[in-house]
């Protein structure tokens, strides 16, 4: 299933279609396609299989359920179904979820924000391939000055700013602002709450 990922485009395909994309043979791609039909994901009709925009990250969660490992699951979406991605973690969570959120005044984008018991993460997702330190450092910054635009806006919150990214071995913070690749995201919410005092929280005075 995991190899499949990547033929889950929007509209018709065929499973020659699929299996061009996919690197496999039609025997395999045949499988895969009704595996996913059984799933719930997508429809068939004739020869032809039907997938929406939200197919491969249903997809993508199945195989996370089914315990494949989330970086390799990460690598085949595109930044878009990262941040999808991030979104439904935190709701298999309990938190309330806003995806791209626009702030004015100046302009700001905010990737996810997830929000339990009071507390706003807010997480900026980052789907690069390779991290420096300084361009990490830099994407600290500029996550903090959104935190804050955030907190000007929102009286009353509490904000805790974060980066979640695609590929890096382990958890790691920047002026206590945590660095936490995808795949150790799931643990790091479960001890978000219980670990709050080593990372910077930022709050209306």
């Amino acid at each position: 299933m995991l190899v499949g990922l990547p033929g889950l485009i929007p509209g018709g395909i065929s499973v020659e279609d699929f299996s061009a994309i996919t690197h496999t043979n039609d025997a395999e791609s045949k499988k895969t396609l009704e595996v996913f039909l059984k799933n719930g994901i997508g429809s068939k009709d004739n020869d032809q299989y039907y997938f929406e925009e939200s197919d491969k990250l249903k997809a993508a969660i199945l195989l996370i359920e089914n315990g494949f490992p989330i970086d390799e699951i990460a690598i085949a979406l595109n930044w878009k179904d990262f941040e999808g991605l991030t979104g439904e973690i935190l709701e298999a969570k309990n938190f309330a979820v806003i995806k791209n959120l626009i702030l004015t005044k100046p302009r700001m984008e905010i990737d996810v924000i997830g929000i339990r018991l009071g507390i706003a993460m807010l997480i900026d997702c980052k789907h690069w391939k390779r991290y420096s330190t300084s361009s990490l450092t830099d994407a600290v910054k500029k996550q903090v000055e959104r935190t804050k635009h955030y907190i000007s806006k929102t009286p009353g919150a509490i904000a805790v700013p974060v980066i979640v990214t695609l590929y890096q071995d382990k958890i790691d913070f920047i002026d206590r602002v945590p660095i936490v690749p995808i795949f150790q995201f799931s643990s790091f919410i479960d001890e978000f709450y219980g670990n709050l005092e080593d990372m910077k929280t930022i709050e209306t005075n």
